[in-house]
């Protein structure tokens, strides 16, 4: 527009130099009709008004109109006889471009006015606006699925080294191995080297735990028969009976602590060694809570069972009754005298639970995560016998049996263990 402005002000003052040369007196409505006559195809429409803001003459479409009541924009024509071009758009997409037209004395004696349609700007405008749209969009879709591929890149190999460490805690040790150069591969080769290192430590601590179990289990039974043979046949002296007491109850003792390590040696051999088959869990909980009575009756405690028909798991049969066996024995043994213990078996989440509830002394928050650890004991156990493998145990067999050991408790309120295994 401001160069079509340019060409059109350049003709209107070539009409107005050639009035201005052959009269003094130069009638504006004449200029308007030369100037229409040169210029009437400029645009849709062309206008032409003097510095009073009259219509002196107006072309549509090439063609001069002599009667006709155009629709005019004062205020446009008012800036341009002010010196400056000027226009005013419409909501139909029109555009009127005012110029002012200078006389021989730098007066703005004209307005020159073109008015064109321009709905094919906002065409090209909303084609536009649409290509952006469209590219923005695929932009942050290009972006959205960079983002997801280089954060898969960057987050797979911390999951696989968290995955690891998981293991490592669990003693499940595998080989580390990330093929890349940079600070997680050589995070991954301090893992690797971490955990063979781990392995062969945690190895050798069990095979000397296992042969010192073994190497003991005779002389200890040696040492159990001469205390009995000497507290039996003790009638006499009082004192050395009550030592002889002591020494077949600490026997006795030892005895159960180098079967229950010789039972985690076992267990910390391969699986397959384990002779499972289905049992039902209601039927061995049963046959525990039997067992159990006269201990439970000696101090003076009750149990409850609620065992439900059904709970099958695929079990070792042995262990199983070990493991829950152990979990009663601690509820009785942890219990004040005249408490009451609950035991049930269900089945729930696909899951075969047996759950044991005491109302004894409780364990402390602090040691709820250590007291399935080997050889830990609860700071509250006080005089309690226990060798502290007791849950230890409990948690290998559950585990070697794709189950899970929880244990809930509260101080001064009781205790919760559940075994969940998979249901069979």
């Amino acid at each position: 527009m401001m160069e079509k402005a340019d060409i059109c002000e350049l003709s209107f003052r070539e009409v107005l130099t050639k009035y201005q040369k052959s009269s003094t007196n130069v009638k504006p409505s004449d200029v308007a009709k030369d100037v229409l006559g040169v210029l009437k195809a400029s645009g849709m429409e062309v206008r032409i008004y003097d510095n009073n803001q009259n219509l002196l003459g107006f072309a549509e479409n090439g063609i001069i109109v002599y009667n006709g009541t155009p629709k005019i924009f004062k205020g446009n024509i008012s800036n341009a006889l002010k010196g400056n071009y000027s226009y005013t758009v419409t909501n139909k997409s029109l555009i009127y471009f005012a110029i002012p037209i200078q006389n021989n004395f730098y007066e703005n004696a004209y307005v020159f006015e073109i008015v064109e349609n321009i709905s094919y700007f906002y065409d090209i405008m909303d084609k536009i606006r649409y290509i952006l749209i469209i590219g923005a969009g695929g932009f942050i879709i290009l972006i959205t699925l960079s983002s997801l591929f280089i954060a898969h890149k960057t987050t797979k190999p911390i999951k696989y080294l968290l995955g690891a460490t998981k293991k490592f805690s669990k003693q499940q040790f595998e080989q580390v191995s990330l093929k890349r150069k940079d600070e997680l591969g050589m995070l991954a080769d301090g893992l690797n080297q971490m955990g063979i290192k781990l392995n062969n430590y945690i190895q050798y601590q069990k095979q000397f735990v296992s042969n010192v179990s073994h190497e003991l289990k005779t002389p200890l039974a040696a040492i159990r028969g001469f205390s009995q043979y000497l507290y039996d046949g003790e009638d006499n002296d009082t004192e050395l009976k009550k030592i002889y007491y002591h020494l077949l109850n600490e026997s006795d003792r030892l005895t159960m602590l180098i079967n229950e390590l010789l039972i985690l040696s076992k267990l910390d051999k391969a699986t397959p060694e384990l002779n499972i088959k289905q049992e039902d869990l209601s039927e061995l909980t049963n046959r525990v809570i039997q067992d159990m009575k006269p201990k439970a009756e000696k101090r003076d405690i009750s149990m409850e069972s609620h065992l439900n028909n059904g709970v099958l798991a695929n079990v070792n049969e042995i262990l199983i009754l070990h493991a829950i066996s152990n979990i009663l024995e601690n509820a009785i043994k942890y219990s004040n005298p005249g408490g009451h213990i609950i035991i049930e078996t269900s089945k729930t989440n696909n899951s075969a639970v047996i759950k044991i509830s005491d109302q004894g002394i409780g364990i402390h928050k602090n040691d709820l995560s250590l007291v399935q650890e080997r050889f830990y004991r609860a700071s509250n156990s006080g005089a309690t016998k226990g060798s502290g493998l007791g849950l230890s145990l409990c948690r290998e067999i559950v585990e070697k049996l794709n189950g899970q050991l929880i244990i809930e408790s509260e101080i001064g309120v009781g205790t919760k263990v559940s075994i969940q295994l998979p249901l069979a």
